[in-house]
C-alpha cells in the first residue's frame, strides 16, 4: 500500500485523469478485481487500508508493517526528532522550503535515515531511501487531511491481521495498539530484533518468517 498519490506510476498509459483522483474508491476496485487479496502496508499505508472500512468484505488478511491504530504516534514522532536532532535534516528542509521540489523533498528522506534504521541498517537505508520515488503532492495532502487527525475507522474480527514492528522503530509510536479492541482473536504481533521503521532492512529473515506464518494463516481461511 503506498501513499496517496505517492510512487511513480502517476500517469499510466490511458488514464486520462489523476491516478488516485478517485481515492479511496481505487483501492477498493483493487481489491474487487483481484483474488484472495492480502493488502500490507507499511507506515502510513497502513494507516490509509484502517482508514477505508469499505475494504473488510473484499480481503483475507492485513498485514500492518510499523503502522498505528491512531494520529497519536505523531506528537511522539515530533518530539523524537526534536531531541535527537539532524543537521542534514535541516539544510534539506530549508533547501525544501525554499523550492518544493520532488527532488529536495527526496533529499531530506536521504537526510533522516538516521531516524529510520539501526547503525546496522544504516547503509542500506541509505540505498533505500535514495532510490524511492517521492511526491511531495502525496506528503502535503497528507500532513494537510489525515497525519494529524488519523483514526482507524475499521478493524476485521475474524480475519488474520499481522502487526509487525521493528524494535528499534523510532518513527510510529506502538503503544496504540494496546487498546482492547485490537485483541481480537485473529491478530498477533511479530516484534523484529534490531529492526527499525524500515524492518525488513536490518532482520529481513525475521520477517520472512512473520510472513510466512501470514500465509499459513491465509490459506486456513481460503480452503475452509
Amino acid at each position: 500500500m503506498d501513499l496517496r498519490e505517492g510512487g511513480s506510476n502517476r500517469y499510466p498509459p490511458g488514464s486520462t485523469t489523476a491516478l488516485f483522483s478517485n481515492w479511496p474508491n481505487v483501492v477498493i476496485e483493487a481489491a474487487q478485481a483481484l483474488p484472495d487479496v492480502v493488502f500490507a502496508g507499511h507506515s502510513t499505508g497502513g494507516m490509509y487500508l484502517l482508514s477505508t472500512p469499505e475494504l473488510a468484505p473484499h480481503i483475507l488478511g492485513l498485514a500492518l508493517l510499523d503502522s498505528a491504530p491512531d494520529a497519536n504516534w505523531h506528537p511522539r514522532f515530533v518530539a523524537m526528532a526534536g531531541a535527537h536532532p539532524l543537521s542534514a535534516v535541516d539544510r534539506t528542509r530549508a533547501v525544501y522550503e525554499a523550492e518544493r521540489c520532488d527532488e529536495n523533498l527526496a533529499a531530506i528522506a536521504v537526510a533522516a535515515a538516521d531516524w529510520n534504521f539501526t547503525y546496522a541498517g544504516l547503509a542500506l537505508g541509505h540505498e533505500l531511501l535514495a532510490c524511492l520515488p517521492y511526491n511531495r503532492a502525496a506528503v502535503k495532502w497528507s500532513d494537510a487531511s489525515f497525519d494529524h487527525v488519523y483514526v482507524a475507522k475499521w478493524w476485521p474480527c475474524s480475519l488474520p491481521v499481522l502487526l509487525l514492528a521493528g524494535s528499534a522503530d523510532q518513527i510510529v509510536w506502538q503503544g496504540g495498539w494496546v487498546q482492547v479492541r485490537f485483541k481480537t482473536v485473529s491478530v498477533w504481533t511479530s516484534i523484529i530484533p534490531g529492526g527499525g521503521h524500515f524492518l525488513w532492512i536490518e532482520n529481513p529473515s525475521a520477517v520472512d518468517v512473520a510472513f510466512n506464518e501470514l500465509t499459513v494463516r491465509v490459506k486456513t481461511i481460503i480452503r475452509s
